[in-house]
């Protein structure tokens, strides 16, 4: 990533060390993952020509040969149902996705990938990959197990009923 985009994407660049510290983490958190996800989304379309929720779609269905229903989609994806349609339907145009008949519901459709698909997500998602290791690449394995470790502990913290809810210690 360039320098100029990467100034663009830093979220801290408002704080000060008044700030309290879980705002300076916030910060430091969102702003790493912005920087990421703007590389990420420059790299597909570079090098594949693909957007990023298009990506996405790709690899929940590869998760699940079966096929998902759309409504099922959309609730992975956290988007609308109207955002998966528009994606599935550029994937279909590309031969890319298939939508089969729901054989307990004749209304509704399960989105499959097809051979090709399959074919063009394995390629991209092994680079993609690739691209993740790279940017991870300045941490050691341990330094990597250990952010891993924090994190989980923040996000089971986020999980508890009334979690984020004490403003006390602000």
């Amino acid at each position: 990533m360039n320098e100029d985009s990467a100034q663009v994407y830093d979220m801290e660049t408002r704080l000060t060390q008044d700030d309290h510290q879980s705002l300076r983490l916030w910060l430091r958190m969102l702003s790493c993952t912005v920087m990421i996800e703007g590389e990420i989304r420059s790299r597909l379309r570079s090098e594949f020509g693909i957007t990023l929720p298009r990506f996405d779609l790709m690899a929940q269905l590869e998760r699940h040969p079966e096929g998902l229903r759309m409504g099922e989609l959309s609730k992975r994806m956290m988007v609308t149902g109207g955002n998966i349609t528009g994606i599935t339907d550029q994937l279909e145009q590309e031969k890319l996705v298939t939508r089969v008949a729901d054989l307990k519901d004749r209304r509704a459709y399960s989105v499959k990938l097809t051979p090709a698909g399959r074919r063009a997500f394995k390629r991209m998602a092994a680079v993609h990959e690739s691209w993740i290791a790279d940017m991870f690449s300045g941490l050691q394995a341990e330094q990597k197990t250990h952010l891993f470790e924090l994190l989980s502990q923040v996000k089971s913290h986020l999980h508890e009923p009334e979690a984020g809810s004490n403003t006390d210690k602000i």
